[in-house]
């Protein structure tokens, strides 16, 4: 019986602890795309501009999308296997000049420390 009560106490802080962590809202993330949508277009018409066009992002491998000049390093994080799950995605969003210094993405963008707000974000990408 105590196994029992430890369990269903560990497993309610969990959920307690975690839950807003995990709620992700794609229409807040379409609207928080806005900052995004100056150098990265998505949707049916989408194209390279200053970044690469976003559609299809989540779990694509990194600096593999045809006709976009990528820097030096998002070529070699691409050579390495990097591959841009939500995980990454939220550190990328989070600092980019905290996972390649000399990225030009991490001279123009400041990144988004909200963690809320780069969940929702992530969400709007995945269904794209």
């Amino acid at each position: 019986m105590r196994s029992f009560l430890v369990l269903g106490v560990s497993a309610a802080a969990f959920i307690v602890l975690s839950g807003p962590a995990f709620a992700q809202d794609a229409a807040k993330g379409k609207e928080a795309y806005a900052k995004c949508g100056i150098c990265h277009l998505v949707g049916p018409n989408a194209q390279n501009t200053v970044g690469p066009e976003l559609n299809k992002i989540v779990g694509r491998k990194a600096a593999s999308l045809a006709g976009f000049a990528y820097s030096p390093g998002m070529k070699k994080l691409g050579e390495e296997g990097f591959v841009w799950t939500p995980e990454n995605l939220d550190k990328w969003i989070e600092n980019s000049k905290a996972m390649l210094p000399e990225s030009p993405m991490s001279q123009l963008f400041a990144g988004v420390p909200d963690a809320q707000e780069r969940a929702n974000l992530i969400a709007y990408l995945k269904t794209l």
